[in-house]
């Protein structure tokens, strides 16, 4: 037989599984708020135990497993009785350097005590992310506040049934308010599908104005320009040639930007199709389309150990296009690029990054060139949308490639982060989940 202690919290776990909506609960949640991982977890002054789990992204915790309390918010919770939500855990003022979020690798974090009837506390609804969510706002903090009563509510139905107090017809009327507020949020989840599936929409009839409508007159200006460059170029003066020229080369950027743009919908509206794949024969395809620009700066793509990974193949391999031919692109005058590209798979708590869960693998891919480089204080800019660190004049580009690249890694639940010196080259260094081979 267990211990009084023991025996207490199985009770506690064997309750919370009695309760078949919370299940339904945490998926809601997760659906919601874009988190991969919630629960229901009993807090103690000394043990920290899960209850039920919902878990998208391999945290690795299951019913009756337990932290160590003094690794974890919820012990502040239990001490406050006071709700703590986190937005983005580097930005936050009082927990950007707090030790929970460091050992376990997540940027967004939500918990909301539950308190029984009688007022004591019971433990936590809580919600945790590597990624930053908006989850400050009274929907969201409404919704956690409601579903901890619900809980607190049902506990105190499953202790009143175990006494032999519980009557059918309360437990009736519970049954009619829970599915009453499982139907609305139902209908506030739906009304946000509908809005996803509209915007969806709009971004398709964009890329089809974009490749049909847009392109069309563009390539008309095109032909012409081919016309005159090859019957009336020698008619023109010398500031008439100097205009045409600038004509022609915006009429290109156009059309780059044009394809880019294009690129960039498409990176989250194409079909994610996930395939094990070699990413070697990925990276030599890329090499072989490059085999004129890496001939022309005499430059070299060393290929080093390489892992089979679960990715969409097609999106993967413009990512490394993207990476290699910026590589190729940014080099130093009279230098010849060398580009190196390694992968490996680790746990998280191998791998020098924050963001990534300590007991979870990833595939850690390694990109690294000796170009022009950039500052460190642009390590993150230089993902955004039409952001150039350097003038059309002397490199072209539209400044949406490393945007494609960002979202591609999004697209695989990853994670990508820069590093450059000036004059000393850049390191790309990509992470994202993977299966223990």
């Amino acid at each position: 037989m267990l211990p009084d202690t023991e025996h207490t919290f199985q009770k506690d776990i064997d309750d919370i599984s009695k309760i078949n909506i919370i299940p339904g609960l945490l998926e809601v949640i997760c659906q919601s708020t874009g988190m991969g991982f919630a629960a229901v977890a009993r807090v103690t002054e000394d043990r920290w135990i899960t209850c039920s789990v919902k878990d998208d992204i391999n945290f690795g915790l299951k019913p009756g497993d337990e932290l160590e309390i003094k690794t974890t918010i919820c012990n502040e919770i239990r001490h406050d009785n006071k709700p703590v939500v986190i937005d983005h855990v580097a930005k936050d003022p009082i927990f950007h350097d707090h030790h929970t979020p460091a050992m376990y690798g997540f940027q967004s974090y939500i918990s909301v005590p539950i308190t029984r009837k009688d007022g004591t506390f019971f433990g936590t609804l809580c919600a945790i992310d590597p990624h930053p969510h908006t989850l400050n706002t009274p929907a969201t903090t409404g919704m956690f506040n409601l579903f901890a009563e619900l809980i607190a509510f049902h506990l105190n139905a499953v202790d009143e049934i175990d006494s032999g107090k519980m009557q059918l017809q309360h437990q009736k009327n519970f049954n009619v308010e829970l599915e009453k507020k499982v139907k609305e949020r139902t209908v506030q989840l739906e009304d946000t599908n509908v809005s996803l599936e509209k915007m969806n929409k709009e971004l398709q009839s964009f890329a089809y104005i974009s490749s049909h409508d847009l392109q069309e007159p563009l390539r008309k200006i095109q032909t012409f320009a081919s016309l005159i460059a090859e019957k009336e170029i020698d008619s023109l003066t010398p500031i008439g040639k100097d205009y045409f020229n600038r004509m022609r080369n915006a009429a290109e950027r156009m059309q780059t930007l044009i394809n880019d743009l294009l690129a960039y919908s498409r990176a989250d509206n194409d079909i994610r199709k996930f395939e094990i794949t070699d990413l070697r024969a990925i990276i030599e395809s890329v090499k072989d389309d490059l085999t004129e620009e890496l001939h022309s700066k005499n430059g070299i793509v060393a290929i080093g150990e390489m892992c089979d990974v679960n990715i969409i193949p097609f999106q993967f391999r413009q990512l490394i296009y993207n990476l290699i031919s910026n590589a190729i692109k940014f080099t130093k005058a009279g230098q010849a690029p060398l580009i190196e590209v390694s992968s490996q798979i680790a746990e998280g708590k191998f791998l020098k990054n924050k963001n990534l869960l300590p007991n979870s693998y990833y595939c850690h891919i390694t990109i690294t060139d000796n170009g022009i480089g950039f500052p460190q204080e642009y390590n993150e800019k230089i993902f955004e949308l039409f952001q150039r660190l350097h003038s059309r004049t002397i490199y072209d580009g539209t400044g949406i490639g490393l945007a494609i690249v960002k979202k591609i890694v999004d697209n695989h639940n990853g994670y990508i982060a820069a590093k450059g010196e000036l004059d000393k080259g850049a390191t790309f260094d990509i992470f994202f989940p993977a299966t223990r081979i």
